[in-house]
């Protein structure tokens, strides 16, 4: 299971590739709960929940009250009118199907943010090219 987690100040976002110990911290949570990060390794900061995908690709959906995959009705609004669209999403508990999960920190920690977050490669100037290695 992956966390994906970011910081609404910054816009900057991380990913931590959990193990089945730390995966088993987020069953049965829904979305929208707060979670103490300490054990991915956080100390300190509280994430909430925001959303997540199963391995096939299918989002977690708020309004379903459930654990299981479900097929749903969807206003569609267009230009010409509306309409209606089936879609399949899961239900907004997180479980053992569930391959990526989404928070966003909510309480911070001592830590800085430099430390929770890894450094980019600074963006290639226009024009700049790029050489093979040999």
């Amino acid at each position: 299971m992956k966390l994906l987690y970011s910081d609404k100040r910054t816009g900057m976002t991380a990913s931590i590739e959990l193990d089945s110990d730390m995966a088993s911290l987020l069953l049965n949570r829904k979305i929208g709960s707060e979670i103490d990060a300490s054990p991915f390794g956080l100390t300190g900061y509280t994430l909430k929940i925001t959303g997540g995908s199963d391995s096939s690709g299918f989002p977690l959906d708020r309004s379903i009250a459930m654990q299981g995959k479900v097929k749903v009705v969807k206003m569609q609004h267009r230009k010409r009118g509306s309409a209606a669209r089936r879609v399949v999403v899961r239900g907004n508990a997180i479980t053992a199907d569930v391959k990526q999960v989404s928070a966003v920190i909510t309480a911070y920690g001592s830590k800085p943010l430099e430390g929770i977050f890894p450094k980019k490669a600074a963006p290639k100037e226009a024009g700049e090219k790029v050489q093979k290695a040999e």
